[in-house]
This record gives C-alpha cells, sequence and structure tokens, in this order.
C-alpha cells in the first residue's frame, strides 16, 4: 500500500470545476506560494494514511460525483500516491478529473505522459498574490489551464475566460469537531472583511491564509 499524507476530503465541491465534485487535498508542499489560503496544507510528516483508505472513503460519493478535484498542498510532490489514487479512481469512474499544481507544466510535463491521460485538465503554475484575479479557475491570471484529454476539452474549454460574477462563491463546511473551512478560490481581502465583521459582533475568527504578503505590504515605507 502507497502512504499518501492528505490534508482532507469532501463532497460535494461545486467552486473547484463543473459539476458536484469529490475534493482531495493533498498534504505537504515544497513551493509553499507567499499569499495562499492554505498555508495549514504546507508541513509535511503528518496526517499520513494510505490511498486504499482514501478510495475506501470515497466509494459512498462515487455514484453522484460528476468529476474529482485534487489540490493541496502540492499533489506532485507525492507523485506515487498521486499516480496510485487517479488510477483507482478511474477503474471506478469516468468522471473528468481535474488537477492543480503550483509547478510550472513544463517541469512536471515528463511525469504527466507517465500518467497516460488520466489528469483530463491541470491548472498549472504558483499563486502570484500580485497578479490580476480574473479568470476562471484559477487564484492568480499567470496561471494556466490545460485540457489533457478529450474529456477534459469537453468539460473545461469554456473556462478559458473571465470569472463570472456568480462564480466569485465559496463552499463552506463544517468537521464533526466544529472547525468551519472553505473551498473555492475567495476574492482577496475578503478574509480581512469577514474578520473585521465578525470581530465588530464580538466573535474570534482565524484562518489559514499565508500573512507574509500583508505584514509585507505594512511593513513598506510611505512614498
Amino acid at each position: 500500500m502507497t502512504s499518501i499524507a492528505l490534508s482532507r476530503l469532501h463532497f460535494p465541491i461545486t467552486t473547484l470545476g463543473p459539476g458536484n465534485r469529490i475534493g482531495i487535498w493533498f498534504q505537504g508542499c515544497s513551493i509553499r506560494c507567499p499569499g495562499c489560503i492554505s498555508a495549514d496544507t504546507w508541513a509535511v510528516g503528518r496526517d499520513l494514511t494510505d490511498v486504499d483508505a482514501v478510495i475506501n472513503a470515497l466509494n459512498r460519493w462515487l455514484p453522484d460525483a460528476d468529476g474529482l478535484t485534487v489540490s493541496g498542498g502540492e499533489p506532485f510532490d507525492q507523485p506515487d500516491a498521486l499516480t496510485e489514487l487517479l488510477q483507482a479512481f478511474r477503474q471506478r469512474s469516468d468522471a473528468d478529473i481535474l488537477v492543480y499544481s503550483g509547478y510550472p507544466v513544463e517541469k512536471i510535463m515528463p511525469y504527466l505522459k507517465k500518467l497516460d491521460g488520466l489528469v483530463d485538465a491541470l491548472i498549472s503554475d504558483p499563486y502570484l498574490a500580485e497578479a490580476p484575479q480574473t479568470k476562471a479557475l484559477r487564484g492568480s491570471d499567470n496561471q494556466r489551464l490545460h485540457s489533457l484529454t478529450p474529456l477534459g476539452e469537453n468539460r473545461f474549454a469554456s473556462y478559458e475566460r473571465a470569472n463570472q460574477s456568480e462564480e466569485k462563491k465559496i463552499d463552506l463546511m463544517m468537521d464533526a469537531d466544529g472547525t468551519v473551512w472553505m473551498a473555492g478560490i475567495p476574492e482577496r481581502g475578503v478574509f480581512e472583511k469577514l474578520s473585521r465583521h465578525l470581530s465588530n459582533q464580538h466573535h474570534t475568527f482565524l484562518t489559514t491564509e499565508d500573512r507574509s504578503i500583508s505584514r509585507a505590504r505594512r511593513g513598506k515605507p510611505h512614498d
């Protein structure tokens, strides 16, 4: 059995691709883009399970899933686990597979070829907090959407466009311990606005968003 470091999985996810999707977040990231909203997924060496356990957990959702979205963390930092996971999923479902990676596609293309068409669509390149944020499914406009199979072209070609106002939403979920977490690509500054609003209502709001960018901005001298 291949070990896999997993942050979380959930169904349905509606903000990271078409339809009701299974979402899988890998744990561990060597890229660590400044400003990332999922800094909690950076740490390595924790939340280990095995691919068989993950597939068993997904089985109950497969009949209703329109697709699978794999994010993180960085999926390509665990290539063996990613391969085994996608192979097992494809054996059980013909739904599309979308993978997010912070690596440039040129760096991981040899590995994608070894996956032999398992990845239908890929969003590549690191998140840049200073770049515009207008494109569908992407956190910053430098990121590229690649349709890698006929199924990927059919399902994702329509996302090669500007983000639409109705898509500026997030999935809100709650774990059994009461932890609330969000999936999607929120507009920049939305967590700060939410924090201020909740603070005004005497609530405490903590987020896993990386704060290095905002700290650097606050530290800049005025012109």
